[in-house]
C-alpha cells in the first residue's frame, strides 16, 4: 500500500516557503512548484520506496562525462560505457573516441584509450571474460540537400597474383571520359588467385600447365573531385588509377558502382577487437570481412560470436552477409547468409536456433526483414511465426528471454513505425518456443505506446522496464517518465518509482551485481515540445533500487565456493541462513545498445540447502547455458536477492 500523508502534513508542505511563492507566483506556477515538493517528499518515505523502489542520480565527474552509446557488464564488476565518437560529428572529424569505464561499487571512474570510432557498432561477451567489439563508424551521413559531389562505391581489382594492392586514402580514378573521383578511405586488394589447369589434345595427349588467374577485388567509398550532378554516372566502366605505373597500372583498375547525388547513409568499418577487463584495454583482433555500422553480435553455444547484419563500406545495409567470430583462433569465417534489418535481436534458443522477435533498430526497408521466426544456423533455414499485431511496429522495440531460459519463452514490448515514423505501440507479445507450433500471443499493454523502451530482467524473475518515448527520439517532448515490472507468473505489470531522467534513442539500462539497475544515455531530436530546439545528449545517469532491497532486513550472503562451475555438474556455496534460500539463478551480463540486449538471460538452478550452505546444480546443456561469466543470485523467500557471485561456465 503506498504512503499517504495526512491533511496536516500536506498542509505544513504547502505552508512556509511555499506561501513566500505564492505571493510571488501565478497561481499554477506556484500549485506546480507545491506537487513537485509534495511528490519529492513522498517517494522519499521508506514505506513508499518499500513498494515502489527509488532512484538516485550518479555523481559523475565532469571531465567523465560522456554519451554513452554502448554499454556492457564485466567480470570485475565494471561496467563499460562505449561512446567512440557519440553522434558527435566534430568528435568524429578530429579524430576524438570515448571510452569509459565505471566502477559502481566505489563510483571510480576512468578514461580507456579508444583505437577505432566504435560508435554504433556491435559487442558480445567471449568465454574467457572479453568483451568482443566490431564494427563502427567510417563516415558519418550526409543528407539529400547537403550532398554537394557525387558518391558511390568504385570496385578496385588487382590482377597480380605476387602481391596485394594498397590504397592509400585520396586516391583518385578516372573514367574514360576524364571525369575523377577520390577515394575517402585507405583499401587493400588481396593477391590475384593464381589456379593452375590442365588441358589435353583431343587425341587425348596431356598438354603443358596452363595458368589462369582471377582478379581480386574490394571496394572503396569515392566522391567526384568537383561539385554538381555533372559528375553522376549509372554506366558501368574502367577506370584508371592515378599513380600507379607499369605493370602495376596494367594489373589495377577500378569499376564504378552506381555514383550519385542520394543521401550517403552512414558507413560502416571492418575493425574489431578484445576489450580485456582485466588489462583493461582494447587488443586489435583480425577484422571481419564485411565493413557494419549497426550489427547485432550473438554468443553461440561453442563460445564462437555471430555477426548479423548492418550498413556497409558505401552505407548499404548488407543483402545477408553474415559472419562468426573464433575466440580461439582469433579468426573470422563465412556465416549462413540470411537478411535482417540492422541491429535485429537474435536469442539463441534450446537446440542452437537463433530466434527472431521481429524487433530491430534503424535501417532497411518496411517490407522487406521484418517477421518474426526461428532461424535453424545449420540448415540455414528461416521458420516464420505469427500471431504477432502490430507487425508494422516492431523498430525501436524492445525484447528479451524471460526468465528463467529453460522456459524459453521470448518477450517483445512496444516498439514503433519503420524510420522517423510517429507510431509506437503499447503492445507486448509473448512465445512460447517450446510448443510445437509457436505463435504469438498478446500480453499485458504497456502503459502507453513506447519506443526505446529498455528491459532488464532481475533475480526474483520479474522483468524491469523503465523510459522510452512515445514518438520518435523523443520528439515532441514525449519521453516517458515511467517505470514498471512485468511478472512472468502474472502475466501482469506493477507500477514501479518513476525514472527523473527521460530516455529515449541511445540509451540503455543493465542489472548490477548489486542487484541494483543503471541506466545510461538518450538522443532527443529536439530539446522542447514544439521541436524549435535541437535536443542534447542526455549524460546523466541513474541508478534503480528496486523494493526488495528497501526494508526487508537482512539480505542473503554467498560466501566462499568455486570460480568455475560446469554444465551438469553442481557446486557448494557458503550462505548465510540457507534455510530461507528460495531460488538460484545464473544470469548472463548484459551487452547493451539501441534497445537491443541479446546477451542477457537468467538460468534457473537445482536448489539443496545443507548446513552452512546451499549446493546448486547446473542444467547439461550449452545452448541453455553458452560458455562464460554469470553472475550467481540467491534470492530469499521474502524475495530479497543476494549481491551477486561471479563463476565462469567453461
Amino acid at each position: 500500500m503506498a504512503y499517504t500523508p495526512t491533511k496536516r502534513m500536506k498542509k505544513t508542505l504547502l505552508g512556509g516557503g511555499a506561501i513566500v511563492v505564492l505571493a510571488g507566483l501565478n497561481a499554477p506556477a506556484a500549485l506546480s512548484f507545491a506537487e513537485d515538493r509534495y511528490h519529492a517528499y513522498k517517494i522519499d518515505q521508506p514505506a513508499y520506496k518499500a513498494r515502489y523502489g527509488s532512484w538516485k542520480r550518479v555523481d559523475i565527474p565532469e571531465e567523465y562525462r560522456t554519451n554513452a552509446i554502448h554499454a556492457a557488464l564485466l567480470h570485475t564488476g565494471k561496467v563499460l560505457i562505449v561512446a567512440g565518437s557519440g553522434n558527435d560529428e566534430q568528435h568524429f572529424d578530429e579524430g576524438t573516441f570515448d571510452t569509459v569505464l565505471w566502477d559502481p561499487e566505489s563510483n571510480a571512474f576512468q578514461k580507456i584509450p579508444t583505437p577505432e570510432d566504435f560508435f554504433c557498432g556491435g559487442h558480445a561477451a567471449l568465454p574467457d571474460g572479453r568483451l568482443l567489439v566490431a564494427g563502427g563508424t567510417a563516415r558519418y551521413e550526409v543528407l539529400d540537400d547537403k550532398v554537394e559531389r557525387a558518391g558511390g562505391g568504385m570496385r578496385v581489382k588487382n590482377e597480380n597474383p605476387d602481391k596485394p594492392l594498397t590504397l592509400k586514402k585520396g586516391t583518385v580514378f578516372r573514367s574514360p571520359s576524364g571525369a575523377e573521383y577520390v577515394s575517402r578511405f585507405d583499401v587493400t586488394v588481396p593477391r590475384a588467385k593464381r589456379e593452375f589447369e590442365v588441358d589435353y589434345f583431343k587425341s587425348g595427349r596431356m598438354k603443358p600447365w596452363k595458368t589462369k588467374v582471377t582478379a581480386a577485388e574490394a571496394r572503396v567509398f569515392v566522391e567526384s573531385l568537383t561539385e554538381g550532378p555533372q559528375a553522376v554516372t549509372t554506366e558501368a566502366a574502367q577506370y584508371e588509377i592515378e599513380g600507379l605505373k607499369g605493370k602495376a597500372a596494367d594489373n589495377a583498375y577500378g569499376l564504378a558502382e552506381k555514383i550519385t547525388m542520394d543521401k550517403q547513409d552512414f558507413q560502416g568499418i571492418r575493425a574489431a577487437y578484445e576489450f580485456d577487463p582485466v588489462a583493461e584495454k582494447y587488443i586489435r583482433v583480425d577484422p571481419m570481412k564485411e565493413a557494419r555500422w549497426y550489427p547485432t553480435l550473438v554468443g553461440l553455444e561453442d563460445g564462437r560470436v555471430l555477426a548479423v547484419s548492418g550498413l556497409d563500406d558505401v552505407g548499404a545495409i548488407l543483402p545477408g552477409d553474415n559472419e562468426i567470430y573464433d575466440p580461439k583462433t582469433k579468426k573470422w569465417s563465412r556465416g549462413p547468409f540470411h537478411y535482417f534489418p540492422t541491429y535485429p535481436a537474435l536469442f539463441l534458443t534450446k537446440g542452437g536456433k537463433l530466434f527472431y522477435p521481429g524487433a530491430n533498430a534503424g535501417y532497411g526497408p518496411a517490407d522487406k526483414g521484418r517477421v518474426p521466426g526461428v532461424w535453424d544456423l545449420r540448415k540455414n533455414t528461416f521458420t516464420e511465426v505469427g500471431g504477432l499485431t502490430d507487425t508494422d511496429e516492431t523498430e525501436t522495440a524492445a525484447s528479451l528471454m524471460l526468465p528463467p531460459a529453460q522456459d524459453q519463452k521470448v518477450m517483445i514490448l512496444g516498439g514503433g513505425g519503420v524510420g522517423e515514423s510517429k507510431k509506437s505501440t503499447a503492445r507486448t507479445a509473448i512465445v512460447d518456443l517450446k510448443a510445437d507450433s509457436p505463435l504469438f500471443e498478446k500480453g499485458p499493454d504497456l502503459p502507453q505506446g513506447t519506443r526505446y523502451l529498455n528491459s532488464v530482467i532481475m533475480p526474483d524473475d520479474t522483468v524491469f522496464t523503465t523510459g522510452g518515448s512515445k514518438d520518435y527520439r523523443g520528439r515532441g517532448a514525449s519521453n516517458i517518465l515511467k517505470a514498471q515490472f512485468y511478472d512472468p507468473r502474472t502475466n501482469a505489470f506493477e507500477e514501479a518509482a518513476a525514472p527523473t531522467v527521460g530516455r529515449n534513442y541511445h540509451s540503455e539500462a543493465l542489472l548490477l551485481p548489486d542487484g541494483r539497475v543503471a541506466t545510461f544515455g538518450s538522443d532527443s531530436l529536439y530539446g522542447d515540445k514544439d521541436n524549435t530546439k535541437l535536443g542534447r545528449f542526455e549524460q546523466r545517469m541513474e541508478v534503480y533500487t528496486p523494493p526488495s532491497l528497501h526494508g526487508k532486513g537482512e539480505r542473503p550472503v554467498i560466501g566462499a565456493g568455486p570460480k568455475d562451475v560446469v554444465r551438469g555438474g553442481s557446486a557448494t556455496f557458503e550462505v548465510s541462513d540457507p534455510a530461507r534460500i528460495a531460488t538460484a539463478r545464473l544470469m548472463r551480463p548484459s551487452a547493451v545498445t539501441h534497445t537491443t540486449d541479446v546477451e542477457q538471460r537468467s538460468v534457473e538452478l537445482g536448489l539443496r540447502k545443507g548446513r552452512g550452505g546451499v549446493t546448486v546444480e547446473l542444467p547439461d546443456d550449452s545452448t541453455l547455458v553458452p560458455p562464460g561469466w554469470y553472475m550467481l543470485f540467491v534470492t530469499d523467500t521474502d524475495g530479497t536477492p543476494s549481491e551477486a557471485k561471479w563463476v565462469r561456465v567453461g
